[in-house]
């Protein structure tokens, strides 16, 4: 790409990249400042300007013109995330790929889809059952979530147990670098050992290595059956070994194990919740259960269970519209809202320490701060558990005190403080916790090789290595 004069004025910058992407592209001034600068928040959008580029070729422009100015550039998708990874501060040029989100035809021979990056991810899911397969990868932000940001967070959701998180289901992408750089990787064979397999480099990088522009999604079959029951248990011991039972009765063809905790059940399966809830409250534990099996097959498996004394109760969705309402009560987390604010946490550990760090935490967030509530539940088939946490209004500012709570003692478990939703700038200061020192080493090393300047998503999942521009002194 031939170089760019350098500007040395922010207006030279706009008239440039109005230049690139048209006046259709461009959002500045009071439009600008009328987004909200985080998700969820109120505060006015502090960027520079909101670039929205049509095709590859303009997010390769407008990359290289902020790179020739010095100017970052913050990657957004759907704008789903929860780390606060694609938030703009002032001076940052917020990029978004709205309006790239073209769906490409289905490849039914090869299985796989080519879209990009700005397409929301019910509109593949349908696109490929339109083609009689399936993009497996779900979860409830579906509507709005976006295949460019869930490659970036390498998202995983509802049906990791089988089918892998986004890593698992992409064959290649296409990846605009630091300097405007076009890196066409957007290779659709399954089997490709040639050299190094480049579109990990971007696959969880959370923008800050290359913005990802064309996704190959791989796709599978659509099971011809599909189960749904929600079962109660009293006891967390029982729960690993009615994952490991049902992954066995089922012959593999589990796809989704999802436990709530009594409290995150009564909340949102209770009388302020639901007219009349599918089990009854009281139980220790509820886990909605999916397989691509038969229902009938599936009330077999779980009659044998209930006469064994493994489970507590049990009801299986006999039609779509049950399999909806069952799915509603896991995924309708902003009941917990009517409580007050929550802080949420995202995080990974071994089955067989989940209880008892649950019981340590509730303990400890009790012991220091008197009224707090804790509600926990996620996909405990891959070990991944969400926990939401609130705290009285009164009690002042709390957040560091809270994570250290929370994330200090993944450490010893060998634990991970994010199992999907990535590290953005909430959970930066914690990567230590998760990875050795030879790592986050190695973290910077990428990202000095890959954008000198340190203008992607700068500050975002590790702080600004020696010798780039936000790391010199």
């Amino acid at each position: 790409m031939a170089a760019l004069v350098p500007v040395t004025r922010p207006d030279e910058l706009i008239a440039r990249l109005t230049a690139i992407v048209g006046p259709r592209g461009m959002v500045t001034g009071d439009d600008l400042a009328g987004r909200p600068a985080t998700r969820g928040g109120n505060a006015p959008c502090p960027a520079r300007a909101l670039v929205r580029p049509a095709d590859t070729s303009e997010v390769a422009a407008v990359v290289a013109a902020c790179h020739a100015a010095g100017v970052a550039i913050v990657p957004q998708g759907g704008h789903t995330g929860l780390v606060h990874g694609a938030d703009a501060a002032a001076g940052e040029v917020l990029l978004s790929l709205e309006r790239m989100r073209a769906i490409g035809p289905v490849d039914t021979a090869q299985r796989v889809m080519i879209v990009e990056a700005g397409a929301i991810l019910s509109e593949v899911q349908q696109a490929a059952r339109d083609a009689g397969l399936l993009f497996p990868v779900d979860l409830g932000a579906r509507g709005s979530a976006t295949i460019g940001g869930m490659t970036a967070t390498n998202a995983g959701g509802n049906g990791v147990l089988r089918h892998g998180m986004m890593r698992e289901n992409i064959s290649g992408l296409e990846a605009v670098l630091a300097d405007g750089t076009i890196v066409d990787a957007t290779n659709q064979l399954i089997k490709n050992n040639s050299g190094y397999d480049l579109k990990q480099l971007f696959i969880g990088s959370e923008g800050t290595l290359g913005i990802v522009t064309r996704i190959v999604l791989r796709l599978c079959e659509l099971p011809s059956e599909e189960a749904t029951a929600l079962v109660a248990l009293d006891r967390f011991s029982t729960v690993g070994e009615l994952l490991r039972r049902l992954e066995r009765e089922t012959r593999g063809a589990l796809t989704a194990f999802e436990v709530m905790w009594p409290d995150f059940y009564e909340a949102v399966a209770g009388p302020e919740a639901l007219p009349r809830p599918p089990l009854a409250l009281g139980h220790g534990y509820y886990v909605l259960v999916e397989a691509g099996i038969p229902s009938e097959e599936l009330g077999e498996n779980l009659a044998n269970l209930l006469e064994e004394g493994l489970l507590a109760d049990a009801v299986i969705a006999s039609s779509e519209r049950e399999r909806e309402e069952l799915w509603t009560i896991r995924d309708d987390v902003a009941q917990l809202r009517r409580f007050g604010s929550l802080r949420a946490y995202d995080i990974s550990l071994r089955l067989a320490d989940m209880e008892a760090y649950l019981a340590d935490l509730r303990t400890r967030i009790a012991t220091r701060w008197p009224g707090a509530r804790l509600w926990a539940f996620g996909h405990l088939g891959d070990g991944n558990v969400h926990v939401a946490v609130h705290v009285p209004e009164d009690a002042g500012e709390v957040p560091k005190d809270l994570d250290a709570l929370v994330y200090a003692p993944l450490q010893a478990l060998g634990g991970a403080i994010s199992a999907e939703h990535g590290i953005g700038t909430e959970k930066k200061g914690w990567l230590g916790i998760s990875r050795t020192p030879a790592e986050i080493a190695l973290m910077h090393g990428l990202k000095r090789a890959l954008d000198p300047a340190n203008i992607l998503n700068p500050g975002r999942v590790i702080d600004a290595a020696p010798g780039t521009r936000e790391g010199r002194s």
